[in-house]
């Protein structure tokens, strides 16, 4: 199996290619069925690795791993990203014009709920507010925060961990 691989890289040999193809595609096809995929996944998932042996045949290196070695790796990582894709969730489908513009009831209720959240945030311990407002306000990550302050990651973790208890009781 090794040469074949190598006479794809080196030559493009469509004949070794296809005794590669009739002897892993099989293999990789059953592989990825046992795996939970189903029947019209593991083909097409299949056909994709096949592919990609064909493409990548110059990144093969015989002392790293043997061929199937190879071949099942790669047939392994493209279930992942397949399983990934399909659970994407697909973005909610666009409107096209304009917006409908909130009626009164929402906006006195956005408006009620903003002046609870100040209310709720003037009340929390001036450590926690602060990094309340660094996080949610001023988008910084913890790590950034902990930069910025010199405090350790854990106690910034933990502050603004109480900070939300707080503020979730607050706003039920």
């Amino acid at each position: 199996m090794v040469e074949c691989v190598l006479l794809i890289r080196d030559a493009q040999d469509k004949a070794a290619f296809a005794e590669l193809f009739r002897h892993f595609a099989p293999r990789v096809k059953a592989f990825l069925i046992k795996s939970g995929s189903d029947a019209s996944l593991a083909e097409e998932c299949a056909q994709d690795v096949m592919a990609t042996l064909w493409r990548k045949s110059h990144l093969f290196d015989p002392t790293r791993a043997s061929v199937s070695t190879w071949v099942f790796t790669i047939a392994r990582n493209r279930r992942i990203d397949m399983l990934r894709k399909q659970r994407r969730p697909e973005p909610d489908e666009l409107t096209w014009g304009p917006e409908s513009e909130p009626d009164a009831a929402e906006v006195l209720e956005f408006q009620q709920e903003s002046t609870r959240l100040v209310q709720a945030l003037s009340e929390l311990p001036e450590k926690q507010r602060v990094l309340i407002q660094k996080a949610y306000f001023g988008d910084l990550s913890h790590s950034e925060i902990a930069d910025q302050t010199g405090l350790p990651l854990g106690t910034i973790k933990s502050r603004i961990r109480l900070a939300l208890e707080k503020l979730r009781h607050t706003m039920k």
